[in-house]
């Protein structure tokens, strides 16, 4: 699978804070729809495993829970890596601290793989500290040098999400896979935030289009809704939902877009 030759420019910080591209704008941009699909059975063969690294919470189902629930179905083996327990996500929250997330947040995955039925599944719990990006590549990529296997397939957020985390996991996901010469896909999540039709900082030739069909797709919309924590408003904070609603529209397309 093609390698990303060049680098390319990280979102600023300020695109970040905002409500970024709204999904009606990628909606009516012709060349989204038209992306070329790939088949599930041809991205993870029969015998391979297909490994998703998600640098936090929900990154595995909101990136490729479809994905995960139609290779389920064709008995293919499944681990997903659990890099962090995301507890930077309500900064300077009484009501949510990083103790309570803990606790709440892997409890909110196990529920979110159960409603999309999935069998074949492991998940490695690596415990990282959310928002330590120039720890978790080290760490993360020591994890997988240990426990890739010769027919994994290796999943993992775009090395240029635009989210530092995202970021620190797709390069060390990347660099293992190449290091064993594994197939590596890379997922963007941020990037419908911060990016635009046509953008030239994104490698759209590399963009390929899982389609997921009605059943799935519902499958993959109830999983979502697993991750209370992060649908909510902090009522200590007065913070938006982290998974609002504008961001939840780029994320829960009847297809998921990856980059091969």
């Amino acid at each position: 699978m093609a390698t990303l030759k060049a680098r390319v420019t990280p979102a600023p910080q300020d695109e970040l804070s905002a409500h970024g591209t709204p999904e009606a704008a990628w909606q009516s941009w012709g060349r989204l729809g038209a992306l070329p699909e790939v088949h599930p059975g041809d991205l993870v063969p029969p015998g391979a495993r297909a490994v998703v690294v998600a640098p936090h919470p929900d990154a595995e189902v909101l990136g490729t829970g479809g994905l995960l629930a139609l290779l389920s179905e064709t008995s293919r083996n499944l681990l997903i890596v659990a890099v962090t327990d995301g507890t930077a996500s309500h900064p300077n929250s009484t009501a949510w601290t990083p103790e309570r997330l803990a606790a709440v947040r892997p409890m909110e995955t196990r529920e979110a793989l159960q409603r999309l039925h999935l069998r074949n599944v492991q998940v490695a719990r690596l415990g990282l500290r959310h928002g330590s990006a120039d720890e978790i590549e080290p760490d993360l990529a020591g994890y997988l040098e240990k426990h890739l296997q010769p027919d994994d397939i290796v999943f993992a957020t775009w090395r240029h999400d635009g989210h530092p985390d995202h970021e620190a996991v797709g390069r060390a996901a990347f660099s293992t896979a190449a290091s064993l010469g594994l197939a590596f896909v890379e997922v963007p999540l941020c990037t419908w935030h911060w990016a635009s039709p046509d953008d030239t900082r994104v490698p759209w030739s590399r963009a390929r289009r899982i389609v997921l069909d009605e059943a799935t797709h519902a499958r993959k919309l109830r999983a979502v809704q697993a991750f209370r924590s992060q649908l909510e408003p902090d009522t200590a904070t007065g913070q938006a939902a982290v998974l609002a609603e504008h961001v939840l529209a780029r994320l829960t397309r009847p297809y998921e877009v990856i980059l091969i």
